[in-house]
């Protein structure tokens, strides 16, 4: 299965957010010169040499004392070298070598995942002398780099690439993998223990009680497919790492292995921003997306309730809208086999191909009746479209100045793919292309 995940692991104030946002192409996580800002777990998606991969940024939260914040970095770190492909240990050299550092340096040269030093804030001569005090904590693989300004991160990246794989091809006789995500105590495993006929998982009211991703194959009804659950029987010895963060790295790691993923929210709570930030994980990574509102038996409904329950959640995550959601009670066994139809037309829409002659018959008619706009005075005339080879949906339209479409053009195009073609639940690339 694939794992293409990068944890960047440290003590707080180092630059983690800082390089994350680099990374990732994007203002995400919040930077402040005061420790502890990075309080919940940030994971995005980062692109390079061809390769891409989820950034999954640790952060280093205080509380109360010294002795909790330690233990909780040392948890941290101890997750990531278990879940994590690649880590990036980020230090400090303004500060030089901490007691910290020196501890999460010893836990990370156990490990035999490649481990990447990176020391941050060298953005002079003068600190570039200085960084050089790190090759004290033994990582061959050490780099000096500047996280707000850039300088040096090229090098780094170039080594955590050879360890990513590349963009996977499907392969046309695998079998489709599901993964059921979402929030602690949502009914996942209960989902997956319905589906198989057998307590499989452990079920508890208990948030985090599921720790351990389980792929179970499921061949019933016609069906096969392998069921990714983030769930697991956990030792008791093991129960004292941070469950936020191990149910992050848990929910990411199963996006990553699968082709379509079911988001299991709360009928009482509603979409969350932990939901919602595991969509856009998954939307960024081309996967097929299918919302599971469980629990719907608990809430009290009027005549309206279901639409009006669906337009709300449609409205939270546009624009991609284009989701299919269904009501279901997992104690009660209610449409759970509908979630699996579901689950099954998204991923056929996942690897639907278009033919080429199709595609322009209808595109080149759509853009006939609007065409795009004119840029600065420049036309742009899209003349042909095509299907690229991917295992997601993506097109290429191929014009005289594709530089000077808009975005709002681009979406017109996407949405008149959705009207034309089924590709309810799956995220769709459009690419402009010189003739």
């Amino acid at each position: 299965m694939r794992n293409n995940i990068v944890a960047i692991v440290g003590r707080p104030n180092v630059g983690k957010s800082t390089f994350y946002n680099r990374l990732i192409g994007e203002r995400q996580a919040i930077i402040d010169d005061i420790s502890g800002v990075t309080r919940d777990r940030q994971y995005g998606s980062s692109f390079w040499n061809g390769k891409t991969f989820t950034v999954v940024d640790t952060g280093g939260f205080v509380k109360n004392s010294d002795d909790v914040f330690e233990a909780a970095i040392r948890s941290q770190v101890q997750i990531a070298i278990d879940e994590a492909r690649v880590i990036i240990f980020m230090v400090d050299v303004t500060t030089g070598i901490t007691d910290l550092d020196a501890e999460v340096a010893d836990m990370l040269r156990r490990s035999v995942k490649p481990v990447f030093l990176a020391v941050n804030k060298v953005d002079n001569n003068k600190r570039m002398i200085e960084a050089n005090e790190f090759w004290a904590l033994g990582f061959d693989h050490t780099f000096f780099l500047s996280s707000l300004t850039g300088s040096g991160s090229g090098d780094l990246l170039d080594a955590v690439a050879e360890h990513i794989d590349a963009d996977e091809d499907e392969e046309e006789d695998k079998i489709p993998r599901f993964a059921i995500v979402g929030q602690p105590n949502v009914g996942k495993s209960s989902l997956t223990n319905a589906l198989l006929g057998e307590e499989r998982n452990i079920v508890t009211d208990v948030a985090g009680t599921t720790r351990d991703s389980i792929h179970a194959r499921y061949s019933k009804f016609d069906k096969e497919f392998l069921l990714i659950d983030t769930a697991g029987i956990r030792k008791k010895s093991r129960v004292h790492e941070d469950l936020e963060f191990y149910s992050v790295m848990r929910a990411v790691k199963a996006i990553e292995e699968a082709d379509v993923c079911l988001l299991m929210v709360d009928a009482q709570t509603g979409i969350e921003s932990q939901d919602m930030n595991i969509f856009r994980l998954a939307q960024r990574r081309n996967k097929g997306i299918a919302i599971l509102v469980n629990k719907w038996d608990l809430l009290e409904k009027e005549t309206n309730t279901a639409r009006d329950y669906e337009k709300e959640l449609r409205q939270k995550i546009a624009p991609f809208t284009d989701v299919p959601i269904v009501f279901i009670s997992v104690t009660e066994k209610q449409r759970i086999y509908k979630a699996i139809e579901v689950a099954m037309e998204v991923y056929e829409n996942r690897s639907r191909k278009i033919k080429t002659s199709e595609l322009n018959d209808v595109m080149l008619q759509a853009i006939e009746r609007y065409p795009p706009p004119s840029h600065r005075g420049r036309f742009v005339k899209i003349k042909y479209i095509t299907q690229l080879p991917t295992y997601y949906p993506a097109f290429a339209f191929f014009c005289n100045n594709p530089k000077h479409v808009k975005e709002n053009y681009r979406n017109y195009l996407e949405n008149q793919l959705r009207e034309h073609f089924n590709f309810r639940g799956v995220p769709i690339s459009v690419f402009f292309r010189k003739k």
